[in-house]
């Protein structure tokens, strides 16, 4: 067994473990942690792998930027566990089901008919003007154009989703109208007021 094997078999040992470890722990903090964990895991396995965009990209975009702001919102809410926990027997049958589906269809997709040693070699060592962000925006752009293209349609349209289910007018809430404005003329927004002059009365015991 040579270094990068090492540490490859390392890495995806913490990985399935800072996983398991996410949906077992009871504490959201510590599962949002182990969580953190498991990327920086599956950013070194990437490193291995000669994909050092996509390894710092998930440093920095998921682990600086998504778990940072999941960890503050779950440390200011409060947060009832006991009321969280209510349902779980009912709902298990179901959760094992959809457990047992999805571990099928990932040993299917994930087997070695299709990610074996064989079918799937080790990276060749690249030279050292090799750019592997420049070649994962040649592959996003002339392989996998159609789907890149897709699935950046199904994220525009899960935003849009987002903001239309978010999104509530209140009657008390105050807003701006830009159209509004800029059709209002000068005697709408100026009034001109004429009072006689005087002095000011004072006030007298």
């Amino acid at each position: 067994m040579d270094f990068l094997t090492g540490v490859f078999y390392f890495f995806s040992a913490v990985l399935l473990f800072s996983g398991f470890r996410v949906i077992t722990t009871r504490n959201p903090v510590q599962a949002a942690l182990f969580l953190v964990l498991a990327f920086f895991s599956a950013s070194a396995i990437w490193l291995t792998l000669e994909a050092e965009f996509l390894a710092i990209a998930l440093v920095l975009v998921y682990v600086g930027a998504v778990m940072v702001l999941f960890l503050f919102v779950v440390m200011m809410l409060d947060i009832n566990l006991d009321r969280l926990r209510e349902g779980f027997w009912s709902y298990l049958p179901l959760a094992l089901f959809v457990a047992t589906m999805l571990v099928l269809e990932m040993a299917m997709v994930l087997g070695a008919r299709t990610f074996g040693l064989n079918i799937v070699p080790a990276p060749v060592p690249h030279g050292a003007g090799y750019s592997n962000t420049r070649e994962l925006g040649r592959l996003l752009y002339t392989d996998y154009l159609y789907p890149f293209e897709l699935a950046a349609v199904v994220l525009l349209v899960a935003i849009i989703a987002a903001i239309a289910l978010t999104m509530r007018h209140r009657k008390n809430t105050r807003y701006q109208n830009p159209s509004q404005q800029v059709r209002v003329k000068r005697d709408q927004r100026v009034r001109l007021v004429s009072m006689p002059s005087g002095d000011t009365p004072t006030n007298q015991p």
